[in-house]
């Protein structure tokens, strides 16, 4: 089990334990849910958990000062990371690979877009491959023209990690023959790969390539501290704002300060330490052409009906009987018991409450 789940669970009865991690991996389907749409993954409510402790041992201490500099890691490379918290979303889709070259064209032809930027490169317009050199409304546009919309920072990295918390999609081990990204001075020119390639990479819930490739814009705003500070745990929506990065002064300078969105996943490009789950980035919405890495992955809502609603309440007082604040699971067993008044083993959940919480 990965180090950071184990220190949040420690203190969780077995029982608990166990019912709870039935519910998060297990799909419990719904009657009538939503059936998944083509080339996208359904990624089941309940929690997970976001982002890596600051003493969990991920470092960038190994790079020199100039390759700090170089490197497309965050300025507060993995302080802003943390603390790792348990985060519970509701059911969605997400897209199973990232948008291709031939996709983004066919919007461009039913809107009259204007091209990304090195739509004419011959390396990287290839038709299956991701489409690259988009900004943030580029990519906003092109999910809302598909009636989806860009995943929040925290639907990303649930879609990416799984519920076991990995440190990259398959696994907690770097494996240089699962994702695209840059492996140094190999001789072979780098490039993206197909929207399909390296399958052994997906991730628990079935998505390609959310490790390397083209990194991936996301709903959020960029705040380094936002982990820190953030009260809510559902279903999060990242903060109101971004904070002012860099420095104003040249007009060449500009599109460097100011208010940045998050970015995801890593490149072609980019080094190891970027293509980890956790691992966050930013860059300001207009620009387009940063690094020529820059690509889309698109979600979309379900509406869940009142099956999926209280079986996400169940787990709740699950976890938070486990944590022993019975008060809380008390609440949330009723709010389960109010969608689904004839569940059983709500009602069994809800006697086990009162007995161990006193209440």
């Amino acid at each position: 089990m990965n180090c950071q789940i184990k220190k949040i669970f420690d203190s969780f009865p077995k029982l608990i334990l166990v019912a709870f991690f039935i519910g998060i991996v297990i799909p419990f389907p719904a009657k009538g849910q939503s059936p998944t749409p083509e080339n996208m993954v359904l990624v089941n409510a309940g929690g997970f958990i976001r982002g890596v402790d600051a003493d969990s041992g991920k470092n960038n201490s190994d790079q020199t000062k100039v390759l700090k500099e170089k490197l497309p890691v965050s300025k507060n490379s993995f302080e802003d990371e943390s603390p790792a918290r348990m985060i519970y979303l509701s059911s969605y889709f997400i897209d199973k690979y990232e948008v291709s070259n031939a996709q983004y064209k066919e919007f461009m032809r039913s809107t009259d877009h204007a091209a990304p930027a090195y739509w004419d490169h011959r390396h990287l317009n290839i038709p299956k491959n991701p489409v690259t050199g988009v900004n943030w409304f580029d990519a906003n546009g092109y999910c809302r023209w598909n009636k989806k919309r860009l995943p929040t920072e925290a639907e990303w990295e649930k879609a990416a990690r799984g519920p076991a918390g990995l440190t990259y999609p398959w696994g907690n081990t770097l494996d240089i023959k699962k994702a695209n990204f840059s492996k140094g001075n190999t001789g072979k020119k780098m490039v993206t790969t197909a929207i399909d390639s390296y399958p052994d990479g997906k991730s628990y819930y079935g998505a390609y390539n959310m490790a390397g490739n083209v990194f991936e814009w996301v709903q959020d705003w960029y705040d380094p501290d936002y982990y820190k500070n953030m009260q809510n745990v559902r279903n999060v929506k990242g903060p109101q704002l971004g904070i002012n990065l860099g420095v104003p002064g040249k007009y060449e300078e500009k599109i460097k300060y100011g208010q940045k969105k998050v970015i995801r996943g890593g490149s072609w490009f980019a080094p190891a330490e970027s293509i980890t789950t956790t691992h966050r980035f930013w860059n300001d919405p207009m620009n387009n052409s940063y690094g020529v890495g820059l690509g889309i992955r698109c979600a979309r809502d379900i509406k869940e009906n009142s099956g999926m609603i209280a079986r996400t309440y169940y787990m709740d007082a699950l976890v938070e009987m486990g944590a022993e604040k019975f008060k809380r699971a008390y609440t949330s067993i009723n709010k389960a018991l109010n969608t689904n008044p004839d569940n059983t083993e709500y009602k069994n959940l809800k006697e086990l409450i009162k007995k161990r919480g006193n209440l």
